[in-house]
Order: C-alpha cells, then structure tokens, then sequence
C-alpha cells in the first residue's frame, strides 16, 4: 500500500468531536478526538494549532501526532503498543522515542499502528518504559 504524504491531501478541518482530512483523490476520514487522550482533554484552541508535515498531522504543544495513512487503516487490536501508550496518558511518546535512540516518527508509526516493531524493537521500548518507571519510583520530594 502506497504511503499518504502531504502532497496527497487537499484538505483538514475540524469540529467538536474529530479531525477530517480529503485527499486529492476524494477520499475522506476522521479520527475522533475521543480515542486520542491529549486531544480528548484539549481546548478547542489547542486543538487547533496543528501543522501538516509530511506523513501526518503534528500538535506540537500537545505532543500529538497523527498519520494521514492512520486515517485510513483499521484501528489496533487490544494490547498494542497504541493501547499501552494510551493507557500511559503523560507519557510523552516523543522523549520515550529519544530514550529508545529510534526516531519519533517511527515512534508515532508504531503507536498509530502503521508500523509493527519487531520483537527486538518491542522489548527495547518495553526497556525504556520499565526504566523510567524505576527513575520515578526513586523520586524523592
């Protein structure tokens, strides 16, 4: 399946409730706010301070990405590497990328499902989470 870049979309606007995108080839979809925790609990004006870069959808201040093939792709099965980062609301997805030396695109891939990690790639992430976990457990205030 071809990848979606922003070269092929003609179009993104909001509402209460999702983001829209149109292809050029007149293709619509949505994802809902609602299944992405930093954009549920987001002001509008939060909201919409998104920028198109090349393969998705970026809310900087959010930390918030979306894929534009994400748009399009069934959603994930239960006990994803999506679903474990949606259950860890805070956890910004970006720095867990840095920590894990891949880049956030990739990342963003993975979480979205676009991509699956390998097994290796898995426990590397799974590695980083478990360390962070004992850094903050050790967290004296």
């Amino acid at each position: 399946m071809k990848t979606i870049t922003k070269n092929e979309i003609k179009n993104v606007w909001l509402t209460d409730e999702a983001i829209y995108i149109e292809t050029t080839d007149g293709k619509k979809a949505k994802e809902l706010f609602s299944e992405f925790p930093r954009l549920r609990f987001a002001k509008a004006e939060q909201r919409k301070d998104y920028t198109l870069d090349f393969f998705g959808i970026r809310w900087e201040t959010l930390d918030e990405d979306l894929s534009y093939d994400g748009f399009f792709h069934n959603k994930m099965p239960e006990n994803s590497l999506g679903e474990t980062f949606k259950k860890l609301y805070g956890i910004n997805v970006s720095a867990i990328s840095r920590r894990a030396g891949m880049p956030q695109s990739l990342m963003a891939s993975y979480v979205s499902g676009i991509k699956n990690p390998s097994p290796e790639r898995k426990k590397e992430i799974e590695n980083v989470l478990h360390q962070l976990g004992k850094e903050l457990l050790a967290v004296k205030l």
